[in-house]
């Protein structure tokens, strides 16, 4: 808010209850209707923001939606009467401001600063929120960069795990979590070849566990055998010596 260079003499600030001066808006040189506006400086106890210096603020009552930063120093974002702060680089221009008269209105919408309300508002912002050919084909282009280069990488990515899950010498293979949707390589001959051996390594390895079973189970059936035969040799001694009477269990 801009006060004038110079107090008037004549023109004295109306003071209201609540120690509110007023300040007189009209939104052009034209307009015959005034808008109040009331204003004291801005004074808590336990204000201690940065934003709002307790010698420099200005507290603003009764801001119609129409007022612009260039008068508020605020940003006129939602519709209806609002309150501001508005902060001076010195503290002295309080003072000049709460004085202003009441009788020299300040003009909101001026040649030089023109503000738009009602229709032409929302066409201006229906305006700026239409996004220009050039601007939008940047963005397409960007986004479709940022594709192919995503789509090169998942591609190069499925190739170095495809090459990781082929057979080594020995028959293993190192298996690694997959894509989904991934497509299958193709049976070639080599590949056919490939997997012809490792039928046959897998039955070898599968004969060569049934051997090992059943040697183990042969061996189960020897170590019983030979339990049960200790296990009759032992009580055929136990009634010998009942016989004898010298059986003495305790």
């Amino acid at each position: 808010m801009a006060a004038p260079g110079k107090q008037h003499a004549t023109n004295r600030a109306c003071v209201i209850p609540g120690g509110f001066s007023v300040i007189s808006l009209k939104f052009c040189s034209s307009s015959e209707a005034e808008h109040k506006l009331y204003v004291k400086e801005h004074k808590v106890r336990d204000e201690k923001s940065s934003r709002r210096p307790l010698d420099r603020t200005l507290f603003v009552l009764n801001v119609p939606p129409y007022c612009t930063k260039a008068v508020t120093e605020r940003p006129a974002e939602k519709h209806g009467f609002k309150v501001a702060y508005i902060v001076f680089e010195n503290s002295s221009s309080i003072k000049v401001a709460k004085s202003h008269p009441p009788t020299e209105p300040i003009v909101v919408s001026t040649e030089d600063h023109p503000v738009k309300t009602g229709i032409q508002k929302w066409i201006q912002n229906y305006k700026k929120s239409q996004i220009q050919p050039d601007k939008l084909k940047g963005i397409v282009d960007s986004f479709m960069e940022d594709y192919d280069k995503r789509k090169e990488e998942e591609a190069e990515k499925r190739r170095i795990e495809e090459e990781q899950q082929q057979d080594d010498e020995d028959g293993w293979v190192k298996v690694t979590k997959g894509h989904k949707g991934a497509k299958a390589r193709p049976h070639s001959e080599k590949a056919n070849q490939r997997t012809l051996a490792k039928e046959i390594r897998k039955k070898k390895r599968k004969e060569l566990m049934n051997f090992y079973t059943w040697q183990h189970r042969n061996t189960q059936k020897e170590h019983i055998a030979e339990l049960r035969k200790k296990f009759e040799e032992d009580k055929q001694k136990i009634a010998l010596l009942r016989a004898q009477r010298k059986f003495k269990p305790y």
